[in-house]
């Protein structure tokens, strides 16, 4: 099996500085990567409120989401905190709720009143309550 021996470390930076001068002149153009956001964070009751408003039980809302009922139990408990790749799914599921049942073969739901909240830097999902005006 042959293998491609790196490049000694003098190279590798009389490259890089050969690079940079190259970027420097304009002949050069570097590669910018943009990298997404993490996902919101949700608490205990908004994650609860979500799931009723869909008419989901913990069951099924667990299948959606590719877990166990056991821990979607334990976020509405706030024992346990949903992961990254989690709330990835909890987001989709907030903002766009009928792409993620068409992928898993649910009939489409609707939810309203769920938002993404930003503050002090980090995002959240929050239920928006509706202010009735006294009259």
């Amino acid at each position: 099996m042959a293998t491609n021996p790196r490049k000694p470390l003098a190279e590798r930076i009389k490259l890089g500085l050969q690079e940079a001068l190259a970027h420097a002149k304009g002949e050069l153009t570097l590669k910018t990567t943009v990298l997404p956001e993490a996902p919101p964070e949700i608490d205990a009751s908004t994650l609860v409120a979500m799931r009723e408003a869909a008419l989901m039980s913990q069951a099924v809302f667990a299948r959606v989401l590719a877990v166990s009922p056991k821990t979607v139990q334990s976020w509405e408990q706030g024992t346990r905190v949903p992961s990254q790749s989690a709330r990835r799914l909890i987001h989709v599921f907030a903002t766009k709720p009928a792409v993620l049942c068409e992928v898993v073969g649910l009939p489409a739901v609707e939810l309203r009143r769920f938002t993404i909240q930003s503050s002090g830097g980090k995002r959240r999902i929050v239920r928006s309550v509706i202010k009735i005006a006294k009259v």
